[in-house]
This record gives C-alpha cells, structure tokens and sequence, in this order.
C-alpha cells in the first residue's frame, strides 16, 4: 500500500458495500469522503500519509492477534535500514494512543493499554467466530484485529479521526486482503437502519454524545434480529435515573455529557428496545491503563486527577469508572 491512494482503498471497500445488503452506504460515504481528502483536508494530511508511505516493504508477513500487542512478524532478518525506514514512518504517524503493537521488533507502548479493556470484556462475548461487526469509534483499530483474530468474518471500524486511519493502515499494508478495514466518519454520517451486523461494539462513545438515546437507537439500528451490541462507557455510583452532567469539562475533556449510574444506563437500553440488558464488567481506569508514554508524550490521565485527591478529576468529580453492558436487538 506504498503511495497510499485513498480513493482506490475507499472504492474498493465501497464496491464490496455495494454488493452487499449495505449497498445504501456506499453514496452517503463517498460524499464524506471527498470533503474528508479533498474539498476541507486536514492540515496534518500530506505529512501523515508520508510517513505512512515511507514503511519499507518487507513481504511475506505474519501476524499474532491474539496477543496483548498486535503483531507483525518478517521470516527474514530486517536491515539496519529496514529497522529504520520502520522506527522513523512510525513515530511521524504520533501520538499513538490505542495499542499496544509490535512491528517487527519495534514496539509501541500506546497511551492506552487497550488489551485491558479486551481481556475485561472478551469473556462475555458471544463467540465471534464467522461474525460480521461493526466496531464505532474503533481508534486506530486495535480491538478490530483483536476482532479478527476470535475468527470474524468481516470487520469494519467507524472513526473520524484521520490520524487513526493511517495508523490502522500501517498494520493492513503488511497483511494484505484481509476482511477488515477502517472507515474514517462519523457514526451519525451511517445511513439509518442497516441491520447489517451481527455485533456492534461503542466502547468509549457514549458520554461524546449529546444524546445518548439517540446513540442507542443508533447502534440498534446497525443490528440485524439477534445482534449483540457491546457498550463500554464512563459511569458513576448513584440510584436509577441518576446522571452526572458536567458543568464543562470532565478529566479536561470537553465533549463529555452524561455518565449515567449503571441502573440508569440499563433503563435507557430498555427504553430504546434492547433486551437482556446486563452489566458484565465494571472498573476504575487507572494511571496504570492510561498514561503518557514514549509514543504519546502529550498530557494522559495522570494529568487529568486531583493531585490531591486522585480518586477525583482535577475538576472534583467523581474519577473514570467504566462499565461495560451486553444486550441483544429483538
């Protein structure tokens, strides 16, 4: 994937769309895509695909997605300019804050131990082998190949950030034709009603959105009869209808909204007509999980505590709790 050609890559996954049950996404997506690439680029957009550009070649890859580091593996020795061409296009595509990886001997400690948040929620899984899945707000798509690797059949991730697209991209160049890809929009840009998967992960949305109801129905309506939507989000203690609405920032996060108590979230699922609704894991995120490193040098939640009081957020509320929640589309 050398010279990285969006429009190829994008009407490649588009045709494979067109011929398939989710043939009405194929419009609505190639319009954001042309503002994404060509009509309103980011500024940051020639440089990243640059980096990305100047991987070296290095064939016949392997790989491991069952580990906690995706990993990339050469039959062969890699050259001194090999290893490189690798560490220099890898750092030009910083931060990386999803992962961990492994390319080649090169290892990238992300922000995010995102293999936690796996081994938390995987158990509860329904097995996944042979399972088309819609991963929303996937990051660089470190759970997506995680996805791959339990055996499903398709996967598509859904993020806007365009960063995160070249990093996922510098995983898909090694492994070539492999049923998983990244589309970079938003998930309000998905025509309504798919009812094209089979699992539908949010893991990390919810309180992004003003309207966490309409984010429910969102991600219901990607279901087919039977799907399973895994939710993973931030919660706080408190009694059914309880919520906590930021007056601005939460953790120096702007776009926070609501972190609902676990009843309450259970209680909006109802009410958006899932069913067996259930929480599976609960946990704090801690500095351990989240924190800055030599791959993401920027603030990280050490940051974002009381230092006082890290049991709270430099602005007094509560600190992240995340609870992950199972249930079924009727």
């Amino acid at each position: 994937m050398a010279n990285f050609d969006w429009r190829r890559y994008f009407e490649q996954l588009l045709a494979e769309l067109d011929n398939t049950s989710q043939s009405k996404w194929a419009d609505a997506i190639r319009a954001q895509l042309i503002r994404r690439f060509d009509t309103n680029p980011h500024g940051d957009l020639k440089r990243w695909q640059a980096a990305m550009d100047s991987l070296p070649e290095i064939p016949d890859a392997t790989s491991e997605l069952n580990a906690s580091a995706i990993t990339l593996r050469s039959p062969h020795a890699l050259s001194v300019s090999q290893q490189d061409s690798l560490e220099s296009g890898l750092r030009g595509l910083m931060p990386w804050r999803k992962g961990p990886f492994e390319f080649f001997g090169t290892h990238i400690d992300t922000e995010w131990r995102s293999d936690w948040k796996w081994d938390r929620v995987s158990p509860y899984l329904s097995d996944l082998s042979g399972r088309r899945i819609l991963d929303v707000g996937c990051g660089s798509g470190y759970h997506c190949w995680r996805m791959l690797g339990e055996g499903a059949s398709r996967v598509v991730g859904i993020d806007p950030g365009l960063l995160f697209m070249f990093q996922f991209l510098s995983v898909k160049r090694y492994l070539g034709n492999v049923p998983v890809d990244l589309l970079p929009i938003r998930m309000e840009d998905l025509p309504d009603g798919l009812e094209a998967f089979d699992t539908t992960f949010s893991m990390g949305v919810l309180y992004h959105r003003r309207s966490p109801l309409d984010h429910l129905l969102e991600l219901k309506g990607t279901l087919r009869r039977g799907g399973e939507l895994v939710l993973e989000t931030l919660v706080v203690d408190g009694p059914e209808g309880y919520s906590l609405m930021p007056e601005d920032r939460y953790g120096q996060m702007r776009n926070v909204w609501f972190l609902p108590s676990c009843d309450t979230l259970l209680r909006w699922l109802d009410r958006t007509g899932f069913r067996n609704a259930r929480v599976v894991d609960v946990s704090e995120t801690t500095t351990g999980e989240q924190r800055r490193t030599d791959w993401m040098r920027f603030n990280s939640l050490q940051d974002f505590l009381d230092p006082e009081d890290p049991s709270k957020t430099i602005e007094g509320y509560p600190g992240p709790l995340r609870a992950t929640v199972i249930a079924e589309k009727p």
